[in-house]
């Protein structure tokens, strides 16, 4: 059994860790309410300009950005990756990297290159061991807008344009609640046909319809990747809440366990104490 001083020192640990855990989860509780706000907010325009894009395929094949839905054989692909750039919040950085290379098991990739754009510096110390990463962007949580995501976008079309990609794909968690994540994995480019949708029959356009989708469909593109970056962000703080919950709990138990090892082994000790003061007397009495 470890002696007295041990005890005290492994009890005075685990209630500086409970501290800081405790801390931790604190900050991301109140960082989560003002992202849960804004994903929430965000989420229903985001879907309804999704799905009208897919159902523009037919308009945008005829239009000036017809390129955007061009299906071509699948040599390059590009995956963006978004994680976090801080720890403390569970599986929530590997499961981004584990899903980000299961992709290249999945046969309509079996002879394509892969290359990663990488937002979060947990992901990028991973893959970026592996993989062939030609951005890293994780500085764009430090201040997270549309104005500071849009440009990755822009870069991403250009470069789809020039068939560098033929094939664009995201990977994120999506929040569904503080304790529950969803990892996601949508089609950016090209744009998704979607022939079944009669969307497009409930709107009237002015100007025309191939005006109006050349600036849209870009804008669609750049909404795409905020919200799954907002998503992300939400995801984040809604993990790492969680993980530092279960960490303090954990902690607590583990202290109570260790006072009660304490108080047993103090109790043992004056008894020895006690039975050595015993015998010392009763051996003067002899």
């Amino acid at each position: 059994m470890p002696n007295l001083k041990e005890i005290r020192n492994r009890i005075s640990s685990v209630t500086s860790t409970m501290k800081i855990t405790s801390a931790i989860k604190m900050v991301s509780a109140a960082k989560l309410k003002k992202a849960q706000d804004a994903i929430t907010a965000m989420k229903p325009y985001s879907e309804k300009l999704n799905e009208l894009m897919s159902s523009f395929t037919n308009v945008i094949s005829s239009s000036n950005i017809s390129y955007l839905a061009a299906q071509r054989p699948i040599k390059k692909v590009l995956i963006v990756a978004i994680a976090s750039n801080r720890g403390f919040c569970g599986a929530f950085n590997s499961n981004i990297v584990k899903q980000s290379k299961s992709l290249k098991s999945l046969e309509k990739f079996s002879n394509a290159e892969f290359y990663f754009i990488v937002i979060g510096k947990k992901a990028n110390d991973v893959l970026s061991k592996t993989e062939n990463i030609v951005q890293n962007k994780s500085e764009i949580f430090d201040e997270l807008s549309y104005e500071n995501s849009s440009p990755i976008i822009d870069q991403i079309i250009q470069d789809f344009a020039d068939e560098k990609y033929d094939h664009v794909e995201i990977i994120y968690n999506s929040f569904k609640n503080a304790a529950n994540q969803i990892i996601k994995s949508e089609q950016l480019l090209p744009i998704v046909n979607d022939s079944d949708s009669e969307v497009l029959q409930n709107y009237i356009f002015e100007p025309s319809m191939e005006q109006i989708v050349s600036e849209l469909v870009p804008k669609s593109l750049r909404i795409q990747l905020f919200k799954a970056l907002r998503d992300s962000f939400a995801s984040e703080h809604g993990a790492r809440m969680t993980a530092m919950h279960k960490a303090t709990d954990n902690a607590t138990e583990l202290k109570d366990e260790l006072v009660l090892t304490y108080n047993k082994a103090r109790q043992a000790a004056i008894t020895n104490e006690i039975l050595e003061i015993v015998s010392g007397a009763e051996a003067l009495k002899g």
